[in-house]
């Protein structure tokens, strides 16, 4: 008979989003103060066996992750068949969306400055992004905002986690000579 730290594992290790501390609770049947010890131990002894696994708390549940110190071997595991990219378009719109959400897609279009429709798509099929809400204008358009499963992703807990845009903008004189090149006669 399996332990209720070897249900634990099993669970941490087939799912594919964070699973909430109440969830594993009412699953293993156990007090969610004693899942919240497994959980200590576990994230404990993962550390102590310096393996390739870490247990780490994202987007409201806990998770079993690759290790970053494997990080070059996952890397050039990445460039294989079975791995999955997503474009540069789709990231430059899933930070636009993270950053400014909720945005619609003539938004996204105008921060862009080039048609985003592809990549909305490519996003939403991915699960990064949602449509959230509608406006009310005519066509009533949708307005999208970033899912748990992109939180995951990026290995944050909640949208005030993602680092302040306002370091990697430049400084405002750089911008003025930027934006006087694209002038007429600049």
């Amino acid at each position: 008979m399996i332990t209720p730290r070897g249900a634990l594992e099993a669970i941490l290790f087939v799912t594919e989003s964070p699973v909430p501390v109440g969830e594993l609770a009412e699953v293993l049947e156990i007090p969610e103060t004693e899942v919240e010890d497994l959980l200590s131990e576990l994230e404990a002894d993962l550390a102590e066996r310096g393996g390739g696994l870490v247990l780490r708390s994202s987007a409201g549940g806990w998770r079993l992750y690759s290790h970053p110190d494997a990080y070059h071997h996952l890397e050039r595991f990445s460039v294989s068949a079975s791995a999955r990219k997503i474009s540069p378009a789709a990231l430059e719109v899933l930070s636009v969306v993270a950053y400014e959400q909720p945005v619609s897609r003539a938004q996204i279009n105008e921060i862009r400055g080039v048609d985003s429709d592809s990549a909305v798509r490519t996003l939403e099929r991915l699960a990064l992004i949602t449509e959230i809400d509608r406006l009310p204008l005519p066509g009533n358009p949708a307005v999208y905002g970033t899912t748990d499963l992109f939180l995951e992703k990026v290995g944050i807990s909640g949208l005030a986690d993602l680092p302040p845009l306002a370091d990697h903008v430049p400084p405002a004189e750089v911008v003025g000579a930027l934006e006087d090149t694209f002038r007429p006669g600049g």
